[in-house]
Formats: structure tokens, C-alpha cells, sequence
């Protein structure tokens, strides 16, 4: 049987304050069922790039069909790639 003391006395243990991981290394080379886990950050990063150059490309249809045409198939292209990422 247990001391109680035992218990309570462990339990008083001071802990390590060593950093298992940091997000950076623990995104890294993380593979779920065969597929590695995308970087949040890179994913983040160009999802604001896709953004700004559809909200580009809305604003250039004010001035030229074509030029929005362009930005926002470039948006979609970059889109591609933020899933990819």
C-alpha cells in the first residue's frame, strides 16, 4: 500500500521547465497518415498574398477587364500553391 506521504511529498517535485518543442521544430517533417502537416505560418503568409492581389484585382475592374482578369487568375494560381504549402 501507498504512503500517503510518498504522494504527497512527489507531488511537491520540482518540475523541469526544459522546452520540449518549439513550433517551428514541430512542424517540421510531422507526417499524418503518409501526408506532412502543412507549415501554419508559410500557409498564413501567402493566404494574405492571395488576398491582396484578389482584392487587386477586383479594384482593377474599374479600369481594365483584362488586368482584373489577370490578377484574379493569379490569385487562384497562388491559392494552388497555398495548399500546397
Amino acid at each position: 500500500m501507498t504512503n500517503p506521504n510518498d504522494v504527497f511529498n512527489a507531488s511537491k517535485k520540482p518540475v523541469s521547465k526544459k522546452k520540449l518543442f518549439t513550433p517551428v521544430e514541430f512542424y517540421e517533417d510531422i507526417f499524418v497518415n503518409g501526408q506532412k502537416l502543412p507549415d501554419p505560418k508559410k500557409h498564413q503568409l501567402v493566404s494574405f498574398l492571395k488576398s491582396g492581389i484578389r482584392i487587386l484585382g477586383y479594384v482593377a475592374l474599374f479600369f481594365s477587364i483584362e488586368a482584373a482578369a489577370v490578377l484574379l487568375i493569379l490569385s487562384e494560381a497562388v491559392g494552388i500553391y497555398e495548399e500546397l504549402v
